[in-house]
């Protein structure tokens, strides 16, 4: 992050990307949010963010690769706000191979606890920082996709862009 992200709070930019807008939210400690501002509710900047794109320059850089197909691991400092739980499922989720997919009933065993698919599916549906933690890589325990932040056709588009099956850019 920029050296003087500490001194605005929270920063903010709005970028366009081929999956519609995106708002990236962070700080000093990492990027924090990153969401599609036309997903199942609105999305909209919090007053006491400080538009800066300054500190958001790199993840920016790494979304416009990813989406153009040249990026398949992003390497950014992360500071998702979640519970000791959320937090475990989302860094599992990064381990969650490029182009793959898993089960919420896989990622729930990889938890530790094989019983625990609907709050595996909570944790996964309340990851802030969509696409950089890819939760678009879980799916039904039946191969089908299942709710998504951005919409079903979005996680298909994601899916679609990782297995080479579709350009975006």
């Amino acid at each position: 992050m920029h050296a003087n992200a500490k001194l605005c709070g929270l920063c903010y930019a709005q970028i366009d990307s081929p999956v519609g807008p995106l708002l990236l939210v962070g700080d000093d400690a990492g990027l924090r949010k990153l969401e599609f501002m036309k997903g199942r509710r609105e999305v909209i900047p919090d007053p006491s963010w400080r538009e800066d794109v300054r500190p958001l320059r790199e993840a920016i850089r790494q979304l416009r690769a990813y989406f153009a197909g040249k990026l398949e691991n992003f390497d950014l400092p992360l500071a998702p706000e979640g519970t000791p739980f959320q937090r475990s499922v989302w860094k599992l989720l990064c381990e969650i191979p490029y182009g793959e997919t898993i089960s919420y009933g896989e990622l729930a065993r990889r938890v530790g606890n094989p019983k625990a698919s609907r709050a595996v599916g909570l944790a996964n549906g309340s990851n802030p920082i969509a696409i950089v933690i890819p939760c678009h890589r879980v799916i039904g325990s039946n191969g089908k996709l299942t709710g998504y932040g951005g919409g079903l056709p979005l996680k298909e588009k994601l899916l679609a862009l990782e297995r080479r099956q579709l350009t975006l850019l």
